[in-house]
């Protein structure tokens, strides 16, 4: 029986790249000197008018290539090294945003090197790996759906602070020995 990789896929927006910071900076920078505190509607109903504004800034392609590095997802990234995993970036693709997907290429490349590999997908669940590094649960439950035994390291954020699920590993700063310890247990599975 050929042995199974020791893949570990990684998100960005949210996982390797701080998506939320990145675009609340952008956003106030459009803000009106009178309007409401941008952070206290991140994560509700935005308002027309702000969903007009983000979607000025989600259709740039240098908004993407320059968005700050999430110190939770590296942690897991530089663990997956000193764990020997193959690491390898998994990422959704807008749908209508060409200029996001050449964006995340260049992010890439600047912050981990031009030969790293790369999957952009509509659908990750249908791409193999022991563990998934991945902040949003929508994703992250479409990729177990086909792996009973897959582990999924999530970077804590606002949006996923509720989220349970017995294979899915919370990080949020504190508990790295718990994910070193899921992680060496998952890298020594033989299928």
């Amino acid at each position: 029986m050929a042995k199974i990789e020791n893949i570990a896929l990684f998100d960005m927006d949210g996982t390797l790249c701080d998506y939320d910071s990145g675009l609340l900076a952008e956003l106030n920078k459009l803000k009106c000197p009178n309007e409401e505190s941008l952070e206290t509607i991140m994560h509700k109903d935005l308002p027309d008018y702000i969903k007009a504004r983000k979607d000025l800034i989600l259709n740039r392609e240098e908004w993407w290539e320059n968005l700050p590095k999430f110190k939770l997802g590296f942690d897991v990234w530089d663990l997956a090294k000193e764990l020997e995993y193959r690491r390898m970036i998994l990422t959704q693709g807008p749908r209508k945003n060409p200029a996001a997907w050449s964006g995340k290429k260049k992010w890439m490349d600047k912050n981990l090197g031009e030969d790293t590999e790369i999957t952009i997908t509509r659908d990750k669940g249908l791409v193999y790996g022991k563990i998934l590094v991945d902040d949003f649960p929508e994703y992250i439950e479409r990729w177990l759906a086909w792996r009973p035994r897959g582990l999924v390291i999530m970077p804590a954020s606002s949006s996923n602070a509720d989220y349970k699920n017995s294979q899915v590993i919370r990080y949020d700063g504190t508990n790295l020995k718990e994910v070193k310890y899921a992680m060496e247990k998952a890298r020594l599975r033989i299928e």
